[in-house]
């Protein structure tokens, strides 16, 4: 901790009480619509963007971890879904081996919950395909639209609407906090998540001010 803050398990427990009142969740919940209605855009979106990152694990997650075998990394994934303007819906976690479609209908649910039923479409990659998937996203409703790779593929290829999302995790990246799993429980994985895209989004909010 930084020299200039109050001992470590003052700002530990006093984060922890934000997480399970959900302030970080209600900071995401109201800059998101702000930004959308300045960007003239209705402040509950129609279409959201799905996609997964998977954290490398250490000894303090390792008992939760998983493998991914595509990636060749052993640690946690974070499942994410975000408007088309690159904002934060959901964000469950799960162990690195967990399919991408698996997850599908937590998404989808958690999507529905926060928007009030508003999205009607999920942009979503090719490890999101298949019958089990498209049923779980209908049960709520909302259908999939998967964005394909071009079949000739050369060097970097910006894909339609899915980049948005990679966009946000590459910034996420750049939270120390979020280079590896360091905790001991899902929930406050997901919880520095969000409020890392709360710190994110309050800067556009600033800009706009300013």
């Amino acid at each position: 901790m930084p020299h200039d803050l109050p001992p470590w398990h003052t700002v530990y427990q006093q984060s922890q009480r934000w997480r399970k009142a959900k302030v970080f969740e209600a900071l995401v919940h109201d800059l998101r619509e702000v930004l959308r209605v300045a960007q003239g855009r209705n402040a509950l979106p129609s279409a959201a963007i799905f996609e997964s990152r998977t954290l490398q694990s250490t000894p303090e997650s390792g008992t939760r971890a998983g493998d991914d075998g595509a990636k060749r990394r052993r640690g946690s994934q974070v499942h994410m879904a975000v408007d088309t303007l690159g904002h934060l819906l959901a964000l469950p976690v799960t162990a690195a081996n967990e399919q991408d479609r698996s997850q599908v209908h937590t998404l989808a649910e958690k999507v529905q919950e926060v928007t009030g039923d508003a999205v009607e479409l999920a942009y979503v990659d090719q490890g999101y395909t298949g019958a089990q998937a498209a049923q779980a996203a209908e049960a709520h409703p909302m259908q999939l639209e998967v964005v394909k790779l071009p079949e000739a593929k050369q060097g970097f290829v910006l894909l339609p609407k899915r980049w948005v999302v990679e966009r946000r995790n590459a910034w996420a990246a750049r939270f120390r906090r979020l280079a590896r799993d360091d905790a001991q429980l899902a929930e406050p994985l997901a919880g520095v998540h969000c409020g890392a895209f709360a710190i994110l989004m309050l800067k556009r909010v600033m800009a706009l001010i300013v």
